[in-house]
């Protein structure tokens, strides 16, 4: 036996692994950052934005933290650091994590002269300049009309003050002094032979953007038809905007689907024609919510049996409590019904968490812990302009919270609905998991349009509403739509008020101005 213990002892090795825990920035700030700074745990990426008046190249880091335990190795945040690159900072818990810290800055930067046509084009990486002008104009004195090339405070030799003039006969080269350094900047102008240009047309479903070029300062417009008609109507002056020798002119009240023709015009010069056809005027399934289904003790918001279109988190409600997003026969119109959405503290005793009632366009994909896992959005390639619907509401105070949200203990709960059209290549993951957290970002590259609308009372009786949505472009074509509705606002994070309720029914996307 003492042998047979002998020989068991010798076995025993320690296979004992260390814990994966992964080492986040829980907060960075920067001195003179002018926005709060984006942390994401999941791509370990945390992005500072800076005001032009900040040098880019020698940043200073005025605080942080981490995740409990972990440490950064080999420290590069004690100094000046140079973020026109992303910089790569290891944390370290158990293991090495590397995250990137992101500088992010935009420079205003332009470049107008008299007698222009069309847009400048800025090469900042190349350090370039490209005007264009009529093949009339004398190249020996062009005059600015207006110009900034480097930030704030940056000085120019020679100068570019307005009413300044240089010879275009041949590249023109100024010096751009920032931050005590210099760089070199080149001019180019060229002769075009046309007096105006339609450069093309952005069709939506009811609206369209035709961009002209001609010369600055002149009578410049845009002109339109049905193609299957001869007569054409000139927009009128409020709805052309005008960006030196550039000009938008936007087209409202188009029908769906339908074939036109539009085209430039600059006194009595008119540009060439172009030809687009506008969009369909899609709505989301069951956007009225009237159509439920109890599976065991999760209810669905779609057919039995039908396709599901719309999400919530109830498959993570039920886990420890009934769902908290259901359907209920209190609507605008008495008839049919609308969605209730209850901010509820789920579990026994003082085990459990708080869930937000929620619904949204996509799919609860898992339950992680006591966190979620969610796919947002469901295919769709229009441009709505605004997102209409009926709310009321049942506002608490916020009582419960994750840490990182305790200073809004005491403070009215806000129910929020939000919309946003991406162009990401698959719907967007969401995890509200601490350790990986991935939330949805207004800010993020992937979103072509937004908008929300958000509340901090009660309000008994149904009531309207409709916000418009932001688009960053009018050529960003999206592959995706989210829309989502929330009893608590911050309920990613876990935090709201106990009781909370949005009633939310009969929604629609209109695509007018």
């Amino acid at each position: 036996m003492a042998a047979a213990a002998m020989l068991l002892c010798s076995c025993i090795h320690n296979d004992i692994p260390y814990a994966r825990i992964q080492a986040n920035f829980i907060s960075l700030e920067a001195i003179g950052q002018d926005a709060g700074t984006q942390i994401d745990s999941a791509s370990r990426t945390a992005t500072i934005t800076l005001p032009e008046e900040i040098d880019i190249q020698n940043v200073r880091i005025s605080g942080y933290s981490i995740t409990p335990g972990a440490s950064i190795v080999n420290n590069p945040l004690t100094g000046p650091i140079n973020l026109s690159s992303p910089l790569t900072v290891t944390l370290r818990l158990y293991q090495d994590w590397n995250w990137s810290i992101i500088g992010k800055q935009t420079i205003e930067r332009y470049f107008e002269v008299v007698g222009q046509m069309g847009q400048t084009i800025i090469d900042a990486p190349g350090r370039r300049v490209v005007v264009y002008v009529r093949e009339s104009s004398d190249l020996s004195a062009i005059e600015i009309v207006r110009a900034k090339l480097g930030p704030t405070g940056a000085e120019y030799s020679p100068s570019i003050a307005p009413g300044s003039k240089f010879d275009a006969r041949k590249p023109f080269n100024i010096n751009v002094e920032e931050y005590g350094r210099k760089y070199s900047w080149t001019i180019y102008v060229e002769t075009v032979d046309v007096a105006v240009r339609t450069v093309g047309a952005d069709a939506w479903t009811c609206v369209a953007w035709v961009y002209g070029q001609a010369e600055a300062g002149l009578d410049n417009g845009v002109e339109y038809r049905l193609a299957s008609q001869t007569e054409w109507t000139r927009l009128p002056s409020s709805a052309i905007t005008t960006d030196g020798g550039s000009f938008t002119g936007r087209i409202d009240h188009l029908s769906p689907q339908t074939a036109y023709v539009a085209r430039t015009y600059s006194g009595s010069d008119i540009g060439d024609e172009v030809s687009f056809t506008t969009g369909a005027a899609i709505q989301p399934p069951n956007a009225d919510f009237d159509q439920w289904w109890l599976d065991g003790k999760i209810w669905c918001p779609w057919a039995e049996n039908g396709e599901p279109y719309w999400g919530t988190g109830n498959k993570g409600a039920t886990t420890l409590g009934n769902s908290n997003s259901v359907p209920t026969d209190d609507t605008p119109s008495g008839g049919g019904w609308a969605a209730m959405l209850e901010t509820r503290f789920i579990g026994i005793g003082i085990v459990g968490k708080l869930a937000a009632g929620n619904l949204f366009t996509g799919t609860y994909v898992r339950t992680d812990g006591t966190n979620g896992v969610l796919s947002f959005g469901r295919p769709f390639t229009e441009r709505p302009t605004k997102l209409q619907g009926m709310f009321k509401y049942n506002c608490t105070t916020i009582d419960r919270s994750s840490n990182e949200m305790s200073h809004l203990i005491g403070q009215p709960d806000t129910c929020t609905v939000w919309i946003a059209l991406i162009d990401s290549d698959e719907p967007l993951e969401i995890r509200t998991n601490p350790a990986n957290r991935q939330l949805f970002d207004p800010e993020g590259d992937y979103v072509v349009a937004y908008g929300s609308m958000q509340h901090g009372e009660s309000i008994a009786q149904w009531t309207p509403f409709e916000f418009e949505l932001k688009y960053k472009s009018t050529s960003r074509k999206p592959k995706y739509i989210i829309i989502t509705c929330s009893a608590s606002k911050y309920g990613d994070f876990f935090t709201g008020g106990n009781g909370s309720v949005l009633y939310v029914d009969d929604f629609k996307l209109l695509y007018d101005y």
